[in-house]
């Protein structure tokens, strides 16, 4: 039978005012890392509404319930912003935005040990209930998941499966450290936590929210449309509570950023314009920010560097280096997206000595050495009971 998590305490801790929260903090604050969990509602908001907050330490957890009436989040948050101390996470994206929007900056340092199972070869994007039963042996009671974490009383069996989320993350987290460590690989994923922790993720400015957009074209009018209508379209979201797409869809901001219409009879014959949204509250303000952009493109209009193409790579080499990444991989125990994704295979494929992570640092020793000499033909694969072979030619 797969043991449940054994290590939890029957007591639960549920915080819901300030004095506990600073009591639960200076336990927190005793160990050198602090898994971290959330429960949250985002399905009609735009901003996530944070219902739960779920800590652990090596011997303390506890939750706290951030939609109490008399409970202040500063200690909580200052301890989270606390550079010396290591944040756990599973899939850390969406809670770092969360925490980022609450402290005012990214909680770092972090581990995330979706990306750390990369590196141990539990394979790609593991769920965090597999991983539960890969690593520690555990079960993970999904029932309460999808519940209504906005109403009060939380009930017994919620506040279960919530604890349970970072008592089993704490365990993980040790195991996992302890495992890349002792293989010299922790450096392995740095780089990509790195990147996790870059602000630039969790930027809420409406002046950026044109880097979520495909850029399609270079001329400065449909570039000024837009990141003009972007902006607009983050402001509207954010002011009113509401998802991006409840407002105005992607497709929409493309097909007007190519036709350009400059009034509500024009916007309201676009296909991708939802109908009657030319004469809602928010059509007057759609063409303003339209026009804005078209009578001075050269304001608004970002500046993007071309993406020069070199014409499609050579399909061959690409599924020679996907054969040789996968085996590669297989032999070192680490998911294949950790070492080259599809477009470093592709560049790579395309270009004699690309600038690219697969050829930088431990990627290269693993995987980049042996692309550039089967480019080359100084290595050939060949097929074998055990799989594929590496021979030098």
């Amino acid at each position: 039978m797969p043991e449940t998590n054994k290590d939890q305490p029957s007591e639960l801790r549920l915080v819901s005012d300030t004095p506990a929260l600073e009591a639960a903090c200076a336990e927190l604050a005793k160990g050198d890392f602090i898994a971290v969990d959330t429960e949250f509602h985002r399905e009609s908001t735009y901003w996530p509404q944070v219902c739960l907050i779920q800590l652990a330490t090596d011997d303390f957890d506890c939750m706290v319930d951030p939609l109490a009436r008399d409970i202040d989040l500063k200690p909580l948050l200052d301890l989270l912003a606390d550079t010396t101390r290591v944040k756990v996470f599973h899939a850390a994206r969406q809670d770092l935005e969360i925490f980022t929007r609450l402290i005012g900056t990214t909680p770092a340092p972090v581990f995330d040990t979706q990306i750390a199972a990369m590196a141990a070869g539990l394979g790609d994007s593991i769920s965090y209930e597999n991983l539960v039963a890969r690593v520690v042996k555990g079960t993970v009671d999904k029932s309460s998941q999808f519940t209504d974490w906005a109403r009060r009383p939380l009930s017994t069996k919620q506040l279960e499966y919530a604890r349970g989320d970072v008592t089993f993350l704490r365990r993980i987290y040790r195991i996992l450290h302890d495992k890349l460590q002792s293989q010299d690989r922790l450096d392995w994923i740095a780089d990509e936590h790195a990147a996790l922790v870059d602000p630039e993720n969790y930027s809420f400015d409406p002046a950026d929210a044109w880097k979520r957009q495909k850029i399609r074209k270079y001329r400065s009018d449909y570039l000024a449309v837009l990141a003009n209508v972007s902006a607009w379209r983050e402001r509207v979201a954010q002011e009113t509570d509401k998802p991006r797409g409840r407002i105005l869809k992607d497709d929409a901001i493309q097909e007007i950023a190519q036709q350009k219409p400059r009034t509500l009879e024009a916007l309201d014959r676009m296909r991708g314009v939802q109908q009657g949204f030319a004469k809602s509250r928010h059509g007057a303000g759609l063409i303003v920010a339209i026009n804005e952009a078209l009578d001075d493109p050269d304001k608004y209009a970002p500046v993007v560097e071309r993406q020069e193409s070199s014409g499609p790579p050579p399909g061959a080499i690409v599924e020679l280096l996907k054969v040789l990444l996968k085996q590669v991989s297989d032999d070192a125990g680490v998911a294949t997206r950790l070492i080259a994704n599809a477009a470093d295979i592709e560049t790579l494929a395309r270009e004699t000595n690309p600038d690219i992570a697969a050829l930088k640092g431990w990627r290269r020793e693993v995987f980049g050495e042996k692309a550039l000499k089967l480019k080359t033909g100084k290595i050939a694969l060949a097929a074998s009971p055990k799989g594929v072979k590496i021979v030098e030619v």
